[in-house]
């Protein structure tokens, strides 16, 4: 799994390094807020029969705004937006050590952090924090390397950057359980709502972190 992950990021610096303005529709607020609201309109409203009303929704809402803020901050580059173990070839030829990537048809210009946190946060599979925190650094190392970490002291602080990382992951799993419920509820894909706990866990840990997103976790 380690040397697989590291091949993954080397795919993903590759991919990050060859973006450029103009060419794919940005990840942009609209989007970002079409994402989320996919967790109170399928996640609560259609699974859990919970409508958010008055404090709640005024809490929730207050989150969302914060999340979009501080996502929205980070640099942009291609944004695979499913990249994950799944999405990867295992090169054909034993000599090619670069993985091929599929199911990039909904990419957007958004976000770097974006997809480091896919990846290490699977829909479909946990692992160890250590194991997270090992294979983001050295992304993290060889990004820096080659300049896609200059910005805001990310080149110097690995925290940072992680704090970015998380609070990205965070809109991705708020969206994902939503987009499980609706897989599962209007499409009759049952075993996505199988794994929405997995996200709820992801945002419970991300939320328990920052004093900010407290009432979230509430």
């Amino acid at each position: 799994n380690h040397g697989l992950y590291l091949q993954a990021t080397d795919a993903l610096v590759q991919w990050q390094l060859a973006s450029r303005p103009g060419v794919l529709p940005p990840y942009d607020e609209a989007l970002l807020n079409r994402e989320l609201s996919l967790f109170p309109d399928w996640y609560l409203a259609q699974h859990k029969k919970v409508q958010l009303a008055g404090q709640d929704k005024e809490t929730l809402d207050k989150a969302f705004a914060l999340i979009v803020q501080r996502n929205l901050a980070a640099p942009s580059v291609y944004v695979h937006r499913d990249f994950m173990p799944r999405n990867l070839m295992m090169p054909h030829d034993a000599n090619e050590s670069r993985l091929g990537v599929l199911d990039f048809q909904d990419a957007v210009y958004g976000p770097i952090t974006y997809d480091i946190a896919s990846l290490m946060r699977d829909a479909f599979l946990s692992w160890e924090e250590d194991f997270v925190l090992e294979i983001t650094i050295r992304y993290w190392e060889r990004a820096r390397k080659l300049g896609l970490m200059d910005f805001d002291g990310w080149s110097q602080d690995f925290g940072a950057f992680w704090r970015a990382v998380e609070w990205m992951g965070l809109q991705r799993h708020l969206k994902v359980a939503g987009i499980f419920a609706r897989l599962t509820l209007r499409d009759g894909k049952d075993k996505y709502l199988a794994d929405a706990p997995r996200f709820i866990q992801y945002i419970r840990h991300t939320a328990s972190r920052y004093a900010e997103l407290t009432p979230l976790l509430r």
